[in-house]
């Protein structure tokens, strides 16, 4: 199951952030600077990737830039962008200014830099297959390295893998492991490794579900 309509920016809101359970919107819930959580993660970003001391890292769907502060504090040049004003207006104040709000998914904006890597948890799937080829194609002069963790599609598109995933409306994108690397391939991105489970990165979803995510490192073609 592959939706084609994109979802608008503005439904990423307070209500998607703050209240998701009740709204209906998403399963977040006040969502708060977990240093316990991101900073474990952006460390087994850094020693596992390897995410080297001169390399400059996009954290592409950054929210409130709790990634980008956690990589930061490991003195990581970091850098996020968004498309919910809403999030990015509640960017914590030690990354202000470094995180900014996108117009669209593919907002070519995005890339007025260069980076070494690209980092996506749970952004993918958020966008619907257009979005996410262009999004591919246009970060491959300006990207060298990603690394994504995507939730996974039933091989039947049936829903997740993770029940719990399918309450976010703005899941768009609900496919196999298989069809992800095959979009990764065609859009000019060679597949590093693909994994069930990565160290420090959604470690309580791959305990209880040990085969609905997948964590994919890609790096660009060569011309």
């Amino acid at each position: 199951m592959t939706s084609s309509d994109p979802t608008p920016a503005s439904v990423y809101d307070a209500d998607y952030y703050e209240r998701g359970v009740q709204t209906g919107k998403s399963g977040y819930q006040n969502f708060s600077w977990l240093p316990e959580l991101t900073m474990k993660m952006a460390h087994q970003l850094i020693i596992t990737l390897p995410i080297a001391s001169t390399d400059k890292v996009l954290d592409f769907g950054c929210a409130k830039g709790f990634l980008v502060k956690a990589l930061r504090l490991l003195d990581i040049d970091a850098y996020g962008v968004d498309v919910s004003q809403y999030a990015i207006d509640q960017v914590d104040p030690m990354v202000r200014g470094l995180c900014s709000v996108i117009s669209e998914q593919i907002d070519t904006a995005c890339f007025s830099r260069d980076y070494d890597w690209l980092v996506a948890k749970d952004v993918f799937e958020h966008l619907t297959e257009t979005q996410l080829r262009q999004l591919l194609t246009c970060a491959r002069p300006k990207v060298k390295r990603m690394f994504a963790a995507i939730p996974l599609g039933k091989e039947d598109r049936s829903g997740y893998v993770v029940p719990a995933y399918d309450n976010d409306v703005t899941h768009v994108i609900v496919q196999p492991l298989g069809w992800w690397m095959d979009v990764f391939k065609e859009c000019g991105w060679n597949v590093d490794s693909a994994t069930h489970s990565f160290r420090g990165v959604k470690d309580n979803w791959s305990a209880s579900w040990p085969m609905g995510n997948a964590f994919f490192t890609i790096s660009r073609q060569s011309a």
